[in-house]
Formats: structure tokens, C-alpha cells, sequence
């Protein structure tokens, strides 16, 4: 026995399951021991009172109910919810187009800054370009105007760089033609004007030239424009140069195989 008490044998002994010896050393204990038969009365009374309570049972409609209600909330606990993130609807299409539309304005952007640069730098060049043609007409008319023919010469070579000219330029060219002193300068004035022989400044040059011009080169070169152009405002020169005495026999001869080309 624990502890010198038997409190571990009462519940055998309240069943009336134990043999007579152990009985028998139960209640000489229970006898001297105030502790032990405490006890041993409160089990007495539990377990009377185990005897006399009636067990509950439930009625059948309780039953069911009660049924219902766990099956219910078995299936309610029992539910699968889902603890994976919820999956956002995917706005690939939509970041593709804002990428295509941001690309779109970035090409955009470059294509018309590139047109206006290219127009600028055009503008520039345009002016670069005008500024470069005044400054080689200013050269170009001060050349024809110095002293030596070699740089007067050089100053009508200009013409090259102006397919237009304008009329400062032609002026200067025609009197070069009708008044320089040197006939090397002449002829150079003569061959930059052959290329203008639209111009009416240029035929009237031609023929007034033709009337004036010494030097037997040039009057050839002079009559074969003329006729080349059928400038009928020559035949008259042409006709008075036959009528000289003093006018180079190869001379008359260009006249007489080119008048009839004008008439």
C-alpha cells in the first residue's frame, strides 16, 4: 500500500472484489486511520451518485437535428479555400502597347527633329552658299577693274562659278568686251559671254563689238555667234564690214557665208 494508506484499494473493495484477507486488513486500517475512511465516504458518495443519475438519451427528431447541424458544419470547415495568391488577370497586351506607343513617339520625335535640323542645317547652308557667291562676285568685279590683264583675265574666268549671273556681272563682262585695251582680255570677255547669248544685253554687246573690234580673231569669233543665233540686228554691221576696203579679205568671207544662214 502507498504510503502506509490503502485509499489505492478502494475501488476493488467498493466492487466487493476483494478476497476476505484483504478486506479484513482494509477495515482494521480504516479503523486507526481518519484519513483513509474520509476517503473512502467520498467515494461512497460518487459512487452512489454514478448509480442513481440516469443517463440522458436524445430523442430521434433531437438526433437528426443535431446530425444536420454537424454535418453542416463539417462540410462548411471542410471547404477547400484557397490560400494561393489569386492570380491577376495578366495586362501583357496592354504594357506591349504603351512599349509600342512610347516607341512610336520616340521614332516620332527623332524623325521630326532630324527634318527640322536637316531644314536649318539647309537654311544655313543656303546662306553660307549666297554669302560665298557675293563674296566671289565682289572678287570676281574687282579683278576685272585691276590694273593687270592677267588679273582682269583671271576676274572674267570667274564666270565659271555663276551659271546665272546677274546683270552687275554681264555688265562688267560686255565692258571688258567693248572697252579693254588688251585683246587677250577681249577674246576671254567674248568666250564668258558666249554662254549668255539669250540675254539682250549680251547680243547688243556682240554687235556693237562687231562694228568696233580690231583685231581680226575676234570679229570671226564675233560673226559665228551671230549667225549661230540668227540675230538679224547684225545684218547691217555684217552688211557694212563687206563695204569697207580695209576689212580683212577671210573677214568678208565669214560675213558672206554667214549672212545668208540670218537673211
Amino acid at each position: 500500500m502507498k504510503d502506509d494508506h490503502i485509499s489505492d484499494l478502494f475501488p476493488e473493495y467498493l466492487d466487493n472484489t476483494l478476497n476476505d484477507s484483504d478486506k479484513q486488513k482494509i477495515e482494521q486500517h480504516l479503523a486507526s486511520c481518519i484519513q483513509c475512511k474520509l476517503e473512502l465516504d467520498e467515494m461512497k458518495l460518487l459512487f452512489k451518485a454514478f448509480k442513481n443519475d440516469s443517463v440522458s438519451v436524445p430523442s430521434d427528431r433531437l438526433s437528426v437535428k443535431f446530425e444536420a447541424a454537424l454535418n453542416q458544419e463539417k462540410a462548411a470547415t471542410t471547404k477547400i479555400v484557397s490560400i494561393a495568391p489569386k492570380k491577376e488577370k495578366s495586362n501583357w497586351a496592354s504594357n506591349l502597347l504603351k512599349v509600342a506607343a512610347s516607341i512610336a513617339l520616340l521614332v516620332t520625335s527623332f524623325q521630326i527633329g532630324r527634318v527640322i535640323q536637316s531644314q536649318k542645317n539647309n537654311q544655313e547652308l543656303v546662306v553660307l552658299q549666297d554669302e560665298t557667291l557675293q563674296f566671289k562676285q565682289a572678287a570676281m568685279l574687282s579683278l576685272m577693274e585691276n590694273q593687270s590683264a592677267s588679273k582682269r583675265i583671271q576676274g572674267v574666268n570667274y564666270i565659271e562659278e555663276f551659271p546665272n549671273p546677274d546683270e552687275a556681272i554681264v555688265k562688267a563682262l560686255t565692258d571688258r568686251l567693248l572697252y579693254d585695251e588688251n585683246d587677250n582680255v577681249r577674246l576671254n570677255a567674248f568666250e564668258a559671254l558666249s554662254g549668255f547669248t539669250t540675254s539682250e544685253t549680251v547680243k547688243i554687246a556682240f554687235i556693237k563689238a562687231l562694228e568696233q573690234e580690231k583685231n581680226p580673231s575676234i570679229q570671226v569669233a564675233i560673226i559665228q555667234a551671230l549667225v549661230k543665233i540668227q540675230e538679224k540686228k547684225a545684218i547691217g554691221p555684217m552688211q557694212k564690214l563687206l563695204e569697207k576696203e580695209d576689212t580683212q579679205p577671210f573677214i568678208k568671207k565669214e560675213i558672206e557665208q554667214g549672212l545668208p544662214k540670218i537673211i
